[in-house]
């Protein structure tokens, strides 16, 4: 230990006034969780990332948050509620509490927060959808009401985060503040005190949550440009916990004797985007999209093409499960379904041939097929992301596949932002990689594919997966927002899945497992979300990080734990040097991808 604050002393950092002396503090608990997305902004109303809903859940509360064992929703800042007999009217009762700055919160802070959205476009680009259905929101002391304008089934399962009236009542243009003034203001179990942007988030225990104040002292989200320096970052000890990991960066964890690997369910599904006609939100054609793909039976044949078990033996390295249907993932078994009996598709090259044969697609001299008419050939482009090893594998066996059913196919590598570009609105690709990061409620990943998510002509993104548009799903989409029996709405939702599985805009491949690690010598314990063997990092809620703990080290003389050099960090600010995270780590501003969304 004494060497260790001698080359600090020797570097500047730790500056004692000659002749005096200074008490030590006592060490901190701290945290630190690496992740390999950047934040896109501290403002809730304007942030849509993964990582930043999930900081978000540390920092704010909700009206309502997934149970840790059930995940259905359960008390947050509303400790009860009614709907009236015709589901328009929800009455919420705002819980006694305070807010970080010690201010008491009220129904008048949520109020005001969905009030903001519905009058505030700005406000909007977050979680607009969340409050498109509301006719108005009152407030009366600690009775928060808000009218319908039909019956929402979703409404226990709002994704929007309550903010502070008397904080946030202030800022003249939500579009142009990025919230950086610390420390935050906030009613959840953690307060950000210093965000470094694409480097870090540091987080404090908030001593005032409704709960009780969290385990540790300090929680640390340090942003990594790649999984392989994470990974890096990991094994030295830099960081404690690090998630999301793709299966060859998962592996290469075996036999670190101080680090934890955890393997379970996932709430993510990873599925091919068909251009199958991509269209405006006024119906006018808009891409170049092969037109073969606005065949059914082509995009049935593709799916009978592809083998998804071999995918998840040898991309996924068996770390996923086959994807016979849902988009929903099976950690949903309310909402989860698959297909069976004559309606599943499995993998039958003959099937595949036969299809388009039958359909009038021939081959060519060079077995490559052409449109009946014979004015083009079924060349199709795959879209996939530069630096992602996992999605080039993937495009050379759906290469070998389509060439044995007569179609080429050839790789296009973009950027994060081309690619979100060029697959959700300008729609200039024919098939590409996608998937989503599904919540409890499965509203938003299913309202992505309705008509209403298409770019507008002006070519203002909708927040689109498939440009999809079809009225079969649309009815459905309404039914089950207006169904309040959960097993009735959980029926009408899977036909929603039949429907998307069958007119193939999108064909499910697999549901990734969630990969994570973790240092056991650094943390003591941490609960999942479920709590029987869910998810750490990325899960639904805040509690795997409310209930986290750290290991207590003896230290020795040379040595120190991942708390103390945080305390030492942190520390030693008081008129000498403060030392920035960022100094440890390499990192780079990342774009949002379907898959990274909440």
């Amino acid at each position: 230990m004494r060497k260790l604050f001698a080359a600090i002393a020797a570097l500047g950092l730790l500056v004692v006034s000659p002749g005096t002396a200074q008490a030590a503090e006592p060490a901190k608990k701290v945290v630190k969780v690496g992740v390999t997305q950047s934040v896109d902004s501290m403002n809730p109303f304007l942030a849509v990332r993964l990582v930043t809903g999930a900081i978000q859940r540390l920092m704010y509360g909700f009206l309502t948050v997934p149970d840790s064992k059930t995940l259905q929703p359960s008390p947050d800042l509303a400790e009860s509620w009614k709907t009236s007999p015709d589901g328009l009217t929800w009455t919420f009762t705002i819980r006694q509490a305070k807010w970080s700055d010690g201010q008491p919160i009220t129904a008048d802070d949520a109020a005001w927060t969905f009030n903001k959205m519905i009058t505030d476009d700005a406000a909007k680009f977050g979680n607009g959808p969340a409050v498109a259905n509301f006719a108005s929101v009152t407030a009366n002391g600690q009775e928060l009401t808000i009218k319908l304008k039909t019956p929402q089934a979703s409404m226990l399962d709002n994704p929007v985060p309550i903010m502070p009236k008397h904080i946030w009542e202030k800022v003249k243009d939500i579009s142009k503040y990025e919230a950086d003034e610390f420390p935050t203001v906030g009613s959840g179990p953690y307060k950000a005190v210093e965000y470094k942007k694409d480097q870090f988030v540091r987080l404090e225990a908030n001593p005032d949550y409704w709960r009780g104040r969290p385990k540790i002292d300090e929680l640390q989200v340090i942003f990594y440009d790649n999984p392989a320096a994470a990974i890096v970052g990991l094994k030295k000890g830099d960081i404690d916990l690090i998630g999301r990991l793709n299966p060859p960066d998962f592996e290469a964890l075996k036999g670190d004797a101080n680090i934890v690997q955890w393997n379970t369910q996932g709430r993510r599904a990873s599925y091919l985007q068909i251009n199958h006609g991509a269209t405006t939100t006024d119906n006018k054609p808009i891409g170049d999209g092969h037109p073969a793909l606005k065949d059914v039976r082509v995009r049935t044949a593709l799916h009978y093409a592809i083998d998804k078990q071999k995918l998840v033996d040898e991309v996924q390295n068996g770390l996923a499960k086959p994807a016979d249907g849902s988009i929903i993932p099976p950690l949903y078994k309310d909402f989860f379904w698959e297909a069976s009996g004559d309606e599943k598709v499995t993998y039958d090259v003959a099937k595949a041939n036969k299809i388009l044969d039958d359909a009038g697609y021939k081959k060519g001299p060079d077995g490559i097929r052409t449109m009946p008419d014979g004015s083009r050939k079924l060349q199709f482009r795959f879209s996939i992301h530069t630096d992602t090893p996992i999605e080039d594998k993937l495009a050379e066996y759906l290469t070998g596949w389509f060439k044995e059913i007569g179609i080429g196919l050839s790789t296009k590598r973009l950027d994060s932002t081309k690619f979100t570009e060029e697959t959700g609105v300008t729609a200039l690709f024919d098939i590409a990689i996608s998937g989503w990061s599904v919540n409890p409620d499965p509203e938003e990943v299913l309202g992505t594919h309705l008509c209403s998510r298409r770019p507008t002509a002006s070519g203002q993104g909708g927040g689109t997966e498939s440009f999809y548009c079809d009225p079969q799903y649309e009815d459905l989409y309404l039914q089950q927002q207006k169904e309040l029996d959960r097993p009735k709405r959980a029926a009408i939702i899977k036909k929603m899945e039949e429907r998307l599985y069958t007119d193939a805009p999108v064909i499910a491949l697999y549901y990734p497992n969630d990969l994570e690690g973790y240092r056991k010598d650094r943390i003591a314990g941490i609960t999942p979300i479920p709590e029987d063997n869910g998810l750490l990092y990325g899960g639904s809620g805040y509690w795997p990080f409310y209930t986290v703990d750290t290991v207590t080290a003896d230290g020795g003389e040379d040595g120190i734990s991942g708390g103390e050099l945080a305390g030492i960090i942190g520390g030693v600010a008081g008129g000498a040097v403060v030392v920035a995270l960022g100094a440890f780590v390499m990192m780079r501003r990342r774009q949002d991808v379907a898959d990274e969304r909440e």
